[in-house]
C-alpha cells in the first residue's frame, strides 16, 4: 500500500501541476540520468533518482508545500517540476523549476513557476520567495527575470557551492 498525501493540484492555462507519485519513477530517473540535471544535483543513478522522488514527497509532508510534477492539459506529458522548495541548509522558500529534455523553450517553466508562486503568496502567505540558479545556468536565470526577480548576490551551498539569489517581487506587485 502507497501512501500519498492528498496535495493541491494547480492549472494554467496549458499545464496541470500535481503532486509527485511513484508512477512519475521513470521520466525522473531518465531526467537524472542526463546531463540536464547538473544544475540540480545530477546526473544521478536510477537509485538517486528514487532518492529524490522520495524526497521531493517527503518534502511535502514536511513542509506543507513542494514541487508538482508539470503536464501539459493537451497531451499528459511530463514537462518538468516546479514548485517550492525549502530543505534543510537553503537560505530561504524558494520557487524551483526543472524542465525535461525537449519541453524547454516554450514558457513552461515561467508558467508554472508563476502559478507556483501565487500559490505561496496566496494559500501560504508568503511575503518573499528567491529563487537558486548556478551561475551557469542563464536558461534559468532568464527564467527568474521573467518572472520579475531581481538578482541579489551569491550564496555558498554545501552541495551546490556559489548559487545566484534572485529575489521576487513582493506579493503586492505581483497582483
Amino acid at each position: 500500500m502507497t501512501f500519498l498525501p492528498v496535495l493541491p493540484v494547480l492549472t494554467t492555462a496549458r499545464l496541470t501541476l500535481r503532486g509527485p507519485e511513484p508512477r512519475d519513477f521513470p521520466v525522473l530517473r531518465a531526467f537524472y540520468a542526463s546531463d540536464r540535471s547538473s544544475f540540480v544535483g545530477g546526473p544521478k543513478s536510477p537509485e538517486g533518482a528514487w532518492r529524490q522522488l522520495a524526497t521531493e514527497i517527503g518534502h511535502w509532508a514536511l513542509r506543507g508545500y513542494g514541487r508538482w510534477i508539470v503536464t501539459e492539459r493537451e497531451t499528459g506529458h511530463t514537462v518538468g517540476m516546479v514548485g517550492l522548495w525549502n530543505p534543510e541548509g537553503w537560505p530561504e522558500p524558494e520557487v524551483a523549476w526543472d524542465l525535461f529534455e525537449g519541453f524547454e523553450g516554450k514558457g513552461y517553466a515561467t508558467e508554472a513557476a508563476r502559478a507556483a508562486r501565487d500559490h505561496a503568496y496566496g494559500a501560504l502567505g508568503w511575503p518573499t520567495a528567491i529563487s537558486l540558479v548556478n551561475r551557469a545556468n542563464t536558461a534559468s536565470a532568464r527564467v527568474a527575470e521573467r518572472l520579475g526577480a531581481v538578482y541579489e548576490g551569491e550564496v555558498t551551498h554545501e552541495t551546490y557551492g556559489s548559487i545566484g539569489v534572485y529575489r521576487h517581487p513582493a506579493p503586492e506587485a505581483c497582483r
